[in-house]
């Protein structure tokens, strides 16, 4: 059978109602970016403590998993477009109230953790009507694919923006620029996408959150690729989490330390450009197990104590891996009913959210008391023993599944590059 040649992005971004959706996630994003930066400032104005501004940034990882867990119902039991529309409104509204003058630390702190735990279900969401969208082919792995590209490249755009605008106006100020960007985001989606019915009905929310999470943890298909969606950035994120003393220790200064956040969101928008423009669909599933596997070894470098410029190659060639996740969005797709949709993707936002959070405290933690080149190049060796292991996962999936077919049927090297 011959190889099915890319879609390319160009045919995504034809599609009128996804470029509505591309146009929300880019504003909504923006405005988020943005508001970190202002509400860690803001606390840290008002508390004089490092660690409460730390806390006022972390905040918008931890509140991810109670969201994906206890409310990920949502994204099946209501029309995608006014979940969509909704959670933007309540972005906004708790946005605005961060911005108000005279809201106290506590109320900041508890309005962050409203919107992380939105999140989730909004990612959830839209992740889900992608499939509406574009179908369940080729053209839905690359939307995804510029949904990831746009997040990487609006933090690295977001982060100097929300620096630049400090300047000008004040903390609370800068909030607004969250406001405005849930709105414009909220507008874009109500006129700019079809209402969709619900996918479920009947049940509670709680009932029907907690039950879609045990079904998809039940299947070993789609807990094997949840696990491979969810391992790797734990490990992805070890390098980013140490940059500051890292770049410390080499005496890199404020200018290392910006190339050491940025070399990873870089390799990874590299990767997924090329994987996503060069590749057809069987190919970019074909690389998907091995790219996964071997996603972690650059970070073996680090135990030679590298210089910024080596540190730089190792951390962007790792952001290169993940490329794997073309193909794994289009394996978990297939291996989702369509009524757990919408719960399968919120719970699988929510997972790779927390579980970087984990992966950034876990790195300072050890590097408490163990060199931070030493933490790095460990995540290394027991990040690929990890990954490696869910791989095999994975690959057993997708041997189970195959023994079921009639007479005649693929191989389960075949099946695992169908699903």
């Amino acid at each position: 059978m011959s190889a099915i040649p890319p879609a390319g992005y160009p045919a995504v971004l034809a599609v009128r109602e996804f470029r509505a959706v591309f146009g929300a996630h880019l504003l909504s994003l923006l405005g988020i970016v943005v508001g970190e930066i202002a509400l860690s400032v803001l606390v840290y104005r008002l508390t004089g403590s490092p660690a409460m501004s730390a806390l006022a940034f972390a905040l918008g990882f931890l509140p991810y998993v109670a969201g994906g867990t206890l409310l990920s119902g949502v994204a099946d039991r209501y029309p995608a477009r006014r979940v969509l529309v909704v959670c933007d409104l309540l972005c906004a509204a708790s946005a605005a109230g961060m911005a108000l003058p005279g809201t106290p630390v506590a109320a900041l702190l508890a309005l962050r953790c409203v919107n992380a735990a939105i999140g989730p279900v909004f990612a959830g969401t839209r992740a889900a009507t992608l499939g509406d969208v574009l179908g369940e082919g080729d053209l839905f792995v690359l939307g995804r694919s510029l949904i990831r590209l746009v997040s990487q490249g609006a933090q690295l755009a977001g982060f100097a923006a929300g620096g630049l605008l400090l300047t000008a106006v004040s903390p609370r100020g800068a909030l607004l620029a969250t406001v405005a960007g849930f709105l414009a985001s909220a507008t874009l989606l109500r006129f700019g996408t079809r209402a969709r019915p619900a996918r479920a009905v009947g049940g509670g929310l709680l009932t029907s959150s907690l039950s879609g999470v045990g079904r998809l943890l039940a299947r070993p298909r789609t807990r094997a690729l949840l696990l491979l969606s969810w391992l790797p950035p734990f490990f992805l994120v070890v390098p980013e989490a140490l940059a500051a003393p890292y770049a410390d220790d080499l005496g890199a200064g404020p200018a290392g330390l910006g190339l050491l956040m940025c070399a990873m969101p870089v390799g990874a928008i590299a990767g997924e450009v090329l994987a996503g423009s060069l590749l057809g669909p069987r190919a970019r599933e074909r690389i998907t197990l091995p790219v996964a596997a071997g996603c972690l070894l650059p970070f073996l470098g680090y135990a030679a104590h590298p210089s910024l410029g080596w540190a730089l190659l190792a951390v962007g060639t790792a952001g290169l891996g993940m490329a794997h996740t073309l193909g794994l969005d289009q394996w978990f797709l297939a291996a989702v009913p369509e009524e757990l949709r919408g719960r399968a993707m919120t719970v699988q936002t929510a997972g790779t959210m927390t579980i970087q959070g984990l992966g950034m405290a876990c790195a300072g933690l050890v590097a408490e008391g163990v060199p931070v080149h030493v933490v790095v190049a460990a995540a290394g060796v027991i990040g690929t023993l990890a990954v490696g292991a869910v791989v095999r996962l994975v690959v057993r999936s997708a041997a189970s599944r195959s023994t079921v077919r009639p007479a005649g049927g693929v191989s389960h090297v075949q099946a695992a590059q169908e699903q």
